[in-house]
């Protein structure tokens, strides 16, 4: 590992711990040279999937942009960004095993949306306004319908 400071090669590792539950090692380093200390991060490296849009661009899988999207949904509900950072986790997980080069965007988009359906019903039916594009109120009150228990049958 190069030193930030001096440039060379030469250095040691005073301590290593694992952070973020496992997935990254933090190593604090010291420079054999000009002794300074400096920390690095070592993560295993996922090569996530091209994301195909309806149109047929593909752009690369974009985290950020998901959470944003998962993040305006879940505005003023009680949901944790922890939550929703382990809602990311997983469905990234999802798409890094099926060992696909290209995923199209309806598979991320109705994965986020069952992961949504089980954290809050409110951010689902948002979310899920946005990604099917409903026409109208019909669309609007079907997909609400589909949360809601079915009536208790009546015996007559």
């Amino acid at each position: 590992m190069k030193c930030p400071f001096c440039g060379t090669l030469d250095n040691k590792v005073i301590d290593s711990r694992l952070s973020q539950g496992g997935e990254v090692t933090r190593r604090r380093r010291e420079c054999e040279k000009c002794e300074r200390r400096y920390t690095t991060y070592e993560r295993v490296e996922q090569v996530l999937p091209f994301v195909v849009k309806k149109d047929g661009r593909r752009e690369p899988f974009d985290r950020i942009k998901l959470l944003a999207g998962v993040r305006r949904a879940c505005e003023k509900r009680p949901v944790s960004q922890e939550s929703l950072e382990l809602l990311l986790d997983q469905i990234e997980r999802d798409l890094v095993e099926t060992g696909e080069k290209e995923v199209v965007s309806t598979i991320v988009g109705e994965k986020v949306m069952a992961a949504l359906r089980a954290l809050d019903a409110v951010a689902y039916v948002r979310f899920a306004s946005v990604y099917r594009s409903f026409d109208d109120v019909s669309e609007f009150a079907a997909e609400i319908g589909k949360l809601l228990p079915a009536p208790p049958e009546t015996t007559g």
